[in-house]
């Protein structure tokens, strides 16, 4: 495992250039996000994918939260953006609030969605994961780096050991905001439905389409 350390507000090209090379090799990489340290695979790589539920002994079923470059990359590896959805992505965007994507275009590992074809996206107040993305070309996962049921790790030290054996690079970004993870919202019809409580308040969010 490679440890690099990176600017957290100006990540340089070749620091990145390491977890690129990773990402593409079907490594993972531990990353810094606006809540907690990620990891990041290649969501259309089922070996790399396969490779990160094992690492965070996470049953299949269970679908990881994806992180993006910016929504122009959403759209065009995932789905178009209901009104609804764009509306919010427009306010909360970037931030700690994924919203849920019908992948219609494919390419994206099922284990990824839990095969139930909807993707949860976002893109991060956090210049890291979002020059990855950009650099790499495609989304990357963001699910904790942290094995299920553990402690979310807040800084590079807090990755969990048995995790750390499994990574091909972290990017040491110093501490996260920490917290709680990113809120998940469905508004791909015409009423709000919250998924999953986060950093971002479900008040907050209706208040945001009133």
């Amino acid at each position: 495992m490679i440890r690099v350390p990176v600017d957290p507000l100006n990540p340089a090209p070749e620091a990145l250039a390491t977890a690129v090379g990773a990402l593409r090799h079907g490594g993972i990489v531990a990353m810094p996000t606006d809540t907690l340290y990620g990891l990041a695979v290649d969501p259309r790589n089922e070996l790399a994918v396969a490779a990160l539920f094992r690492a965070k002994g996470r049953a299949a079923d269970r679908a990881v939260p994806l992180v993006a470059a910016d929504l122009a990359q959403i759209e065009q590896q995932v789905g178009r953006l209901s009104p609804l959805t764009r509306r919010l992505a427009d306010q909360f965007w970037p931030g700690p609030l994924s919203l849920l994507v019908d992948a219609e275009r494919g390419g994206l590992v099922a284990d990824v969605h839990g095969g139930a074809g909807v993707a949860a996206v976002r893109v991060p107040a956090h210049a890291v994961p979002r020059r990855l993305a950009q650099a790499a070309g495609h989304l990357l996962t963001a699910t904790s780096a942290n094995r299920s049921g553990q402690p979310p790790a807040r800084t590079a030290d807090d990755v969990d050991r048995s995790v750390l054996d499994r990574l091909s690079v972290i990017l040491d970004a110093g501490s996260t905001p920490g917290g709680l993870p990113s809120t998940i919202v469905d508004a791909r019809r015409s009423e709000l439905r919250l998924i999953r409580a986060g950093a971002v308040s479900w008040e907050r969010v209706l208040q945001s389409v009133k």
